[in-house]
């Protein structure tokens, strides 16, 4: 025992030893009980905090999407802010160029004003109506002098009129022929019909005319049936969405149907695709609930291609094996976004990654931070030479695959090497579960994909071609929200596939529909090809919209 400065020796019995052993033992104990305690409340603390941060970013995400920029691009102000900061290399990346290198120009982009004339505005050939206002006999007497009055002038206000949808009843009569003579001489008349132009649907009034008004007005301005059948029903017209829906169910499989399969075997030819998928709801399917998510796909040519395709395809699940018997027959490359299942297709189909959801990832990081956190924040930098490469190949569009390869690799590869440096030190110091650890992640997953394009100048950066394509489908989703049957969405996947095909090829969807509908009946009694004469490449040129 110590007391004050020296240490005593105090003898004590071993009852009382113990006991003060037990005190020790006793309070060693309460000891870690409070040490662990402490650390499970750090712990749950910072899984709070945590927590706490990933709502806010939810928070700050969704808000972004619903009132925020649709561009990801990144700002000029934090651009030029990193410019001044960025080393040697990053510099180079963010607007220097090389020694005896000189700067790419973009092309500039002029908007065309428009007038306040309806001439500017209605195609060329459009019927005008004349209207002429004249002052009555009894009017042309001068007041002045009594003399009669003649024309000097006149004054002209042209103004665009319009009416609603209108519909009659069209009624084709063919005649029956006897030879009388025949009949007196041999008891029996020689009978001729006048020949009957096949029926669109043998049994129903439906018309070529109508079928492709619907499909149109569905497909392409995304009204649904009950709106269209409240429409006709203002105008007189009772015109059930039963009556329409199985119009465009038995159209779709009899007539577009092999329209549809012919244009697959054209889009398997190419050597470059684009793919994506979106969510359908289907009510009445087989073994599934109705709030089971269902898939549209979508299959497109690129820009390389000669003709335009562009095709949809329901699906049940988001299975690889869906894309896989849908290519059967294609190899090349397909731009795709991250989902792993366009990774299990066949070695000979090379999937593509897409730059545009990788900037959208710092994007989304950079919206979470406080404006003035952002400028300096690694989210920017990031984003910032995504969109560096955007601005290359917005420079180099013109080019010919050739000399865009050659582009790439001598302008866009030192870019990549040092994102890919610059995302392998960040990747140790942001938080995994952050939306900057998530955009670093999925940039370092994806970077055999996403480095893909500069194998060939006919490659793009992104799959944005793809996503463009299938918007058409996304926007009629919101008005008409889910299909009844499998059949009615594979119908839906056609006519979404011949209208969005004739659109890319310059072609009016209801022009195309109509050449389709009136023809199809006729040619395919005497012609086994008949669908590839249908094509969209072969449609007259009153098929195709009209420009100014």
């Amino acid at each position: 025992m110590r007391t004050s400065n020296t240490e005593e020796m105090v003898t004590i019995s071993r009852a009382e030893y113990e006991r003060l052993q037990q005190e020790k033992a006793r309070n060693a104990k309460l000891e870690a009980k409070l040490a662990a305690r402490e650390q499970e409340q750090a712990q749950v603390i910072t899984s709070l905090t945590l927590q706490n941060e990933w709502l806010l970013e939810q928070l700050k995400l969704s808000k972004k999407k619903l009132f925020g920029r649709s561009s990801e691009q990144a700002a000029q102000l934090v651009m030029d802010q990193l410019s001044l900061t960025m080393n040697e290399v990053g510099a180079y990346i963010f607007g220097m160029n090389s020694a005896g290198k000189a700067p790419v120009a973009v092309k500039a982009h002029e908007c065309k004003r428009q007038s306040g004339n309806v001439l500017d505005v209605v195609p060329e050939g459009t019927p005008t109506e004349v209207v002429e206002h004249r002052l009555p006999e009894n009017e042309l007497t001068c007041s002045a002098c009594g003399s009669q009055m003649v024309e000097i002038g006149k004054e002209v206000r042209r103004t665009l009129q319009m009416k609603p949808a209108e519909f009659w009843v069209r009624e084709d009569v063919y005649y029956t022929y006897a030879c009388k003579n025949c009949e007196q001489e041999t008891g029996e008349a020689n009978i001729v019909k006048a020949a009957k132009e096949p029926a669109l649907l043998p049994g129903s009034f439906a018309s070529a005319e109508a079928v492709a008004y619907l499909a149109t007005q569905k497909f392409v301005m995304y009204s649904p049936l009950y709106r269209l059948q409240q429409e006709f029903e203002r105008q007189g017209l009772k015109l059930s969405r039963q009556t329409m829906a199985n119009w465009l169910l038995n159209t779709s499989e009899k007539w577009l149907r092999p329209v549809y399969d012919t244009l697959r075997e054209q889009l398997c030819k190419e050597p470059v695709l684009h793919a994506d998928e979106t969510t359908l709801q289907v009510l009445k399917e087989s073994g599934r609930m109705a709030t089971s998510k269902s898939y549209m796909w979508l299959y497109r040519t690129s820009g390389c291609a000669k003709q335009a395709v562009v095709l949809y395809e329901y699906q049940p699940t988001r299975k690889a094996e869906h894309a896989e018997a849908f290519l059967q027959g294609f190899s090349g490359w397909l731009h795709a976004d991250g989902y792993q299942g366009y990774h299990k297709l066949p070695e000979n189909i090379r999937v593509v990654g897409c730059w545009a959801h990788a900037r959208r990832k710092f994007d989304e990081a950079l919206q979470t931070l406080p404006k003035e956190m952002q400028k300096d924040s690694p989210a920017a930098i990031g984003e910032c030479y995504c969109s560096r490469l955007f601005n290359l190949e917005q420079a180099f569009a013109e080019l010919t695959p050739e000399e865009r390869y050659e582009k790439r690799l001598e302008q866009e590869k030192p870019v990549l090497d040092a994102l890919l440096s610059w995302a392998n030190d960040m990747q140790a110091r942001a938080a995994p579960k952050s939306a900057l650890g998530r955009a670093i992640h999925y940039l370092l997953e994806q970077w055999p994909y996403l480095t893909r394009y500069l194998e060939d100048g006919r490659l793009e950066l992104s799959n944005n071609r793809a996503e463009r394509s299938i918007k058409p489908f996304v926007m009629g989703r919101k008005n008409w929200l889910f299909a009844n049957t499998p059949g009615g969405a594979q119908a839906s996947s056609v006519i979404y596939s011949l209208n969005e095909t004739a659109k890319e090829n310059g072609l009016d969807p209801y022009r195309y529909l109509l050449w389709v509908l009136r023809n199809a009946p006729q040619l395919s009694e005497t012609d086994e090809a008949w669908a590839e004469k249908l094509l969209p490449a072969n449609a007259p040129k009153e098929c195709y919209m009209t420009h100014k």
